[in-house]
């Protein structure tokens, strides 16, 4: 009962972050937003690496690729989908973002030799990849500010997320996940922060920021990214990959109900329709992975007082 606790916890929690986001580019830029999130979760991620003693890197190689983890899956990202909701809805940005394993499972075709595309696959990625042209159109409808760029920057943002993924399977199998999730935050942190200082000018007065978008700072690098992490981990831990990553498909629904409740956005048909072929294609493209994990689920003894 707890995992599961957990689980839903997880889905609100990056949910949420869309809306997040949305509030603090209303005062921040997109760097100094991301700087301040990787900043917050880097310092976390670094006391509890010390704390805990956890080996980041076996070979100085290690470092360089934890590095590349860092700018594909904290840094480059987060900057991506930050300046995108300077436009978009955060209910739109969440949605978007949900074709992450659709890229996943392009990129991994290629660099993989144990993940190829199936027919079933293929299908999925065709009906999930209509989802994304219907978003567009939303673009063109008189009555929406989407502008198309900004639309192209969160896919952008979920390829980022699948590339990481794909190179973590690849070049770093040995190494623990929280250790991949800690040193690749602080790699993030070590990215963003110079970049910031140079491209920002003038800097943001920090002490002018409303409590509003300072919270929503505090949040997203203290419990989106880092309390986010370790919650993923320990239901990873608990229910092995297949379970622990159907965690995807509850962010995008939450998205946009946190958006339209909570930030006041609007909801319509082509966000609707779109989001419904994006799920339906991750579904179906990654339907034996689902049913495997069903499967387990029904086989497993839960212990007492879990």
């Amino acid at each position: 009962m707890l995992n599961l606790t957990l689980f839903g916890l997880l889905g609100l929690i990056w949910g949420s972050s869309f809306l997040l986001i949305k509030i603090g580019v209303r005062e921040l830029d997109a760097f100094s937003l991301v700087a301040g999130r990787m900043s917050i979760a880097a310092l976390a991620f670094g006391i509890l690496l010390l704390l805990s003693r956890q080996v980041v890197a076996r070979k100085a190689s290690d470092l360089l690729k934890l590095a590349i983890v860092g700018l594909l899956n904290s840094a480059l990202p987060f900057v991506l989908i930050a300046w995108s909701e300077q436009w978009l809805d955060s209910s739109l940005a969440g949605v978007l973002n949900a074709t992450t394993p659709l890229f996943s499972l392009i990129i991994a075709h290629f660099a993989l030799a144990d993940d190829r595309i199936t027919a079933s696959k293929l299908f999925g990625l065709i009906i999930g990849f209509f989802g994304v042209i219907v978003l567009a159109l939303r673009s063109a409808d008189p009555r929406h500010d989407n502008p198309l760029l900004a639309q192209l920057a969160v896919l952008g943002a979920g390829f980022c997320y699948a590339s990481a993924a794909v190179f973590v399977r690849r070049y770093l199998r040995g190494s623990t996940p929280i250790a991949v999730a800690g040193s690749s935050s602080i790699f993030g942190a070590l990215l963003i922060v110079p970049i910031t200082l140079l491209v920002v000018n003038p800097l943001p007065n920090l002490s002018a920021l409303s409590a509003q978008v300072a919270l929503a700072v505090i949040m997203l690098g203290l419990i989106n990214t880092f309390l986010a992490y370790l919650i993923y981990y320990r239901i990873l831990a608990a229910w092995g990959a297949s379970r622990a990553t159907m965690v995807t498909y509850i962010v995008p629904p939450i998205s946009v109900f946190v958006g339209v409740v909570f930030g006041n956005e609007r909801l319509d048909l082509f966000l609707l329709i779109g989001a419904a072929l994006i799920l339906s294609g991750i579904l179906f493209a990654n339907r034996a992975q689902i049913q495997a994990a069903l499967s387990a689920q029904r086989n497993i003894n839960v212990p007492a007082g879990d």
